[in-house]
């Protein structure tokens, strides 16, 4: 597992055209997508270590995501 560690924030989402895709294609590749301020991470798995809120807005993220999970806490992820 791979770990982000706690302070900086971090927002999750499911990226749903990797998962038409990987249905499409048969294939498996990580639909999870935890952004942080450096660069964007790709996952299949995530452990959240702490505090967290899910969010829904109408103003959707830069990437188009409109619900989400963000964080500060630590984070795990294979």
């Amino acid at each position: 597992m791979t770990i982000i560690k706690e302070g900086l924030i971090k927002r999750l989402h499911v990226n749903k055209h990797t998962i038409t895709s990987n249905r499409k294609r048969n294939s498996n590749e990580p639909s999870i997508t935890i952004q942080t301020s450096r660069m964007p991470h790709h996952a299949r798995k995530v452990e959240i270590k702490g505090p967290s809120t899910f969010i829904q807005s109408p103003t959707p993220l830069s990437c188009g995501a409109r619900v989400w999970i963000e964080t500060h806490a630590e984070v795990e992820y294979e």
